[in-house]
């Protein structure tokens, strides 16, 4: 159907002989702000990263503006600046610096001149309030700040779409809130977000739709208000009761 950013068609995943997507439908339109969320185990990670190509389905279909990803022809890293990823762990380059890290994709993927991706990961690294730390390593900056700098690396692309793969799992308590505070202002400017998290403020308080994932199936996919204060199913009354008794 035009007007989707991503069309996901049936879509399955096994390894094995453990099943672990299990025909996924769903749509991204433009400024979406969609939130995956479910136990440990449902296929969330492993849903964004079939989309991200980063993982091979067994079958479906992946359209990205009305195209096939997985069909032959597909060249991964040009679809990647388009729908970029921000992962649990960061995966910066250690032996880079913060600006080499958000200047290296542009260079090599979009091919743009060292000049122009300076200016372009110094714009973003300011807007995450990373600018003053340009010439660190990796290893000289907190948790919060490497997964500031993932999201500027990933926005430096001028992605059409930004995944998040547990974006704060891997933080300590008070380094989710500077990490969710980016988040939220990329939504609020208009970003298309898939965002797989355990943050059940975020995702009531900030989603567009909340996608509910129990067995490697979407069991609910709705507003949050909708999902939060009247869920359909009986699966997702239960997860909701047992995670919000725990955060909000």
């Amino acid at each position: 159907m035009a007007g989707h950013i991503l069309q996901i068609n049936h879509l399955s995943k096994s390894f094995g002989a453990n099943a672990v997507l299990k025909d996924i439908d769903f749509t991204v339109d433009k400024g979406d702000v969609i939130s995956i969320i479910g136990a440990s185990g449902s296929g969330k990670s492993t849903l964004l990263r079939c989309i991200n190509l980063l993982e091979t389905p067994n079958a479906g279909e992946i359209l990205y503006n009305g195209k096939n990803v997985l069909s032959a022809g597909t060249r991964a890293a040009r679809y990647r600046a388009h729908v970029g990823m921000v992962f649990q762990s960061f995966n910066l380059f250690n032996n880079m610096t913060v600006l080499e890290n958000c200047m290296v994709g542009q260079i090599r993927v979009l091919k743009r001149d060292k000049v122009s991706a300076k200016a372009h990961a110094l714009a973003y690294l300011e807007k995450v309030g990373m600018a003053p730390y340009i010439n660190a390593k990796p290893r000289q900056i907190s948790g919060g700040q490497k997964q500031r700098v993932a999201i500027a690396r990933a926005m430096a692309m001028d992605p059409e779409v930004l995944l998040f793969d547990e974006p704060t799992s891997a933080l300590d308590p008070e380094m989710v809130g500077e990490v969710l505070a980016v988040m939220r202002r990329l939504a609020e400017s208009g970003m298309t977000m898939l965002v797989v998290t355990h943050e059940m403020t975020f995702a009531r308080d900030v989603s567009t739709r909340v996608v509910y994932m129990c067995d490697g199936v979407i069991l609910e996919d709705a507003p949050p208000a909708q999902l939060f204060t009247h869920p359909r199913q009986p699966r997702t009354q239960e997860f909701l009761k047992r995670v919000l008794e725990r955060q909000l």
